[in-house]
């Protein structure tokens, strides 16, 4: 009796230290957003602002023009995660459920995508954009971004898919049903789980890619938040108290989406690890 509980001490402190090493640096991203300038740099250091102050949030949105960069992304993030889950879900039945020449090679260029750097198709990439006139433009960003995820994407999918028996399908086929009308009606409710996680994974990559986005993003009225962001470095100094309000602006969005979904997330996450 005494080991069991010497046992569950020590998981509970190694858990707490835990917690505690991975959540301070976002208190201290929250801190120092309200730190005066003067004392972001004071010595020693302090671990709470003196005096308050939220001089930084209202320098993002009325010098930096925060509220365009946060559209942006939202809007990029939206649709280009919405465009990946919708042909993500579509491609990953296909693959399940259809047996055709090329698939296992279809597969297999899918997985070898993702081990490949992404600088690699940069040059092209580019000049691509160019001739197509989608250079500092969103609607260029979202397509890239859809082509980089959507064979990740559809892997997942294939996977979610291959854990719900066929013959719900079958039954419904029996009952008159089209196999499109099986799949939407009897499928796909089984599904959100899946596709939740899908489209979160799809969003929070787009939310916080940088090196595509400053690659073919320029102009300020198409700037998305990373690249926002990453104009507070300067060649002789970093605004670490407007990036800190900035990071502290830009995480709230993600949490509002976890928060909405979080039930389909956990189910979609730990789908297949326990079973009936």
């Amino acid at each position: 009796m005494i080991q069991e509980r010497m046992r569950r001490l020590a998981k509970a402190i190694v858990l707490g230290v835990w917690l505690l090493i991975t959540l301070f640096p976002l208190y201290w991203i929250v801190v120092t957003s309200l730190k005066p300038k003067a004392e972001i740099f004071s010595m020693p250091i302090k671990y709470w602002p003196g005096n308050v102050t939220f001089e930084h949030y209202a320098d993002l949105f009325s010098f930096a023009d925060f509220g365009t960069y946060l559209l942006n992304s939202l809007l990029v993030s939206l649709v280009a995660a919405g465009a990946v889950t919708v042909i993500g879900v579509l491609g990953g039945y296909t693959l399940a459920r259809f047996s055709f020449p090329g698939r296992g090679a279809l597969m297999l260029a899918f997985l070898v995508t993702q081990m490949l750097p992404l600088f690699i198709a940069l040059g092209p990439l580019y000049l691509l954009m160019s001739d197509l006139d989608l250079l500092n433009r969103l609607a260029g960003l979202m397509l890239v971004y859809v082509a980089m995820l959507v064979p990740f994407s559809t892997i997942i999918m294939r996977g979610f898919y291959e854990r719900i028996p066929v013959a719900l399908e079958e039954a419904a086929q029996v009952d008159g049903a089209s196999r499109l009308v099986a799949m939407v009606r009897v499928v796909i409710p089984v599904m959100l789980p899946g596709i939740a996680a899908t489209f979160i994974f799809a969003f929070v990559q787009c939310w916080n890619e940088l090196f595509l986005a400053i690659t073919f993003i320029d102009s300020e009225d198409a700037k998305t938040i990373p690249v926002a962001m990453n104009s507070f470095i300067t060649q002789y100094d970093i605004d670490w108290g407007s990036m800190a309000a900035a990071t502290v602006v830009s995480v709230l969005p993600t949490l509002v989406l976890f928060a909405a979904i979080r039930r389909y997330i956990v189910e979609g996450l730990t789908a297949g690890a326990v079973k009936g």
